[in-house]
C-alpha cells in the first residue's frame, strides 16, 4: 500500500474522530509531556495494518517515534509486544483509536483468512475476496486478505468484467450479454477477464455452447452439482464456487477440484483481533 493511497482516508478517519479537538486530552494533559505506550495483542491471531498504523500516528504528530517488533502476516499470541510509540503523550492519545480501529479490523481479516487458507492447504481450490467491503476501506481489507494468504477477486466494476444474473436478465439472456460484451470489448480495446455466473446445469451447458468466457461462476451449486459442473466444464475455463460457503462447508467445496471458491464473509462478516495501547 502507499502512502498516496491510504493517507486520504486516515486523514478523513482523523477529520470524523478529532473533530475541533481531542478535548478530553486538551484538558488535562500538558503539550509539553511526553511518554511512551506498547501495543499489545490480547488475543492469538495474525497481525495486519503495522504500516497504516504507523501512519495514523505520523499524520497526528511527525515527531512521534513508532518502533515495530512485527511484520504484517506475523502470528502474534496474547501479551506479544507489536510495536511502542513514543513522543508527545497528546499525540499518542489523540491518535490511539484511530490506529487501533484500522489494525484491529485488519488483523481480524487477516486471521480469518490464514485460518481458511489452512484448511485448504495442500489442495488445488484457492481462496478469493469479494467486493463486499467497507466503503471507502476496500483497499485496506483486500490487503489484509492477501496478507492471512488468499488471492483478491477483482478489486472493483473496472478490472474485470462479470456477467451476474441481473445483467444476463436485463441484457436479454445468457448469450446476449456474452456477445455484447465481447463486442464492448473489442470496442473499446480493452482486455479484460469476463466472468459469467451460473445457476443451475442448463445455464451452464449454455454458457459451454456460446464460450466467450474465461470463467465461469457456479453461484449456490450443492457440494455434490458443483463436483458434476466441475467434471462437466472439464478444465476448458477457470471455475469458482460462490454463494454461501462457510467455514463449515469449504472442505466439501473444495473437494470438487473447483479453481477458486469466494467468501464474502471474509470481509463483511468479522470478528476484529483484539489489541490494546498502553501506556
Amino acid at each position: 500500500m502507499n502512502i498516496s493511497d491510504i493517507d486520504p482516508v486516515i486523514q478523513s478517519a482523523l477529520r470524523e474522530d478529532i473533530g475541533e479537538g481531542d478535548h478530553s486530552t486538551l484538558a488535562c494533559i500538558p503539550p509539553k509531556k511526553h511518554g511512551k505506550a506498547r501495543m499489545i495483542a490480547k488475543a492469538d491471531g495474525v497481525i495486519c495494518g503495522i504500516p497504516v498504523g504507523r501512519r495514523v500516528f505520523q499524520i497526528v504528530d511527525p515527531s512521534l517515534v513508532v518502533t515495530t517488533f512485527k511484520t504484517d502476516g506475523d502470528t502474534v499470541a496474547k501479551g506479544d509486544l507489536i510495536l511502542t510509540v513514543e513522543g508527545p503523550s497528546a499525540s499518542i492519545l489523540t491518535a490511539e483509536r484511530t490506529a487501533l480501529n484500522f489494525m484491529q479490523r485488519m488483523s481480524g481479516i487477516a486471521t480469518q483468512t490464514r485460518h481458511m487458507t489452512d484448511m485448504l492447504r495442500g489442495m488445488h481450490t484457492r481462496l478469493l475476496d469479494t467486493r463486499k467491503t467497507t466503503p471507502n476501506l476496500r483497499l485496506f481489507e483486500k490487503y489484509a486478505v492477501k496478507t492471512g494468504g488468499a488471492e483478491n477477486h477483482r478489486f472493483g466494476l473496472y478490472d474485470m468484467i462479470m456477467l451476474k444474473d441481473n445483467h444476463i436478465d436485463f441484457a436479454g439472456g445468457i448469450e446476449k450479454a456474452i456477445e455484447k460484451t465481447n463486442e464492448y470489448l473489442h470496442d473499446k480495446g480493452k482486455n479484460l477477464k469476463i466472468e459469467i455466473e451460473v445457476r443451475n446445469l442448463d445455464e451452464l451447458r449454455r454458457v459451454l455452447a456460446v464460450g466467450g468466457v474465461q470463467r465461469i461462476m457456479l453461484d449456490n451449486f450443492t457440494p455434490e452439482l458443483l463436483k458434476e459442473a466441475v467434471q462437466i466444464i472439464g478444465g476448458r475455463y477457470e471455475t469458482e464456487a460462490s454463494g454461501g460457503i462457510t467455514e463449515q462447508t469449504l472442505l466439501q467445496y473444495a473437494e470438487s477440484g473447483v479453481d477458486y471458491i469466494s467468501v464474502g464473509a471474509l470481509t463483511h462478516h468479522i470478528k476484529s483481533l483484539d489489541i490494546s495501547l498502553i501506556v
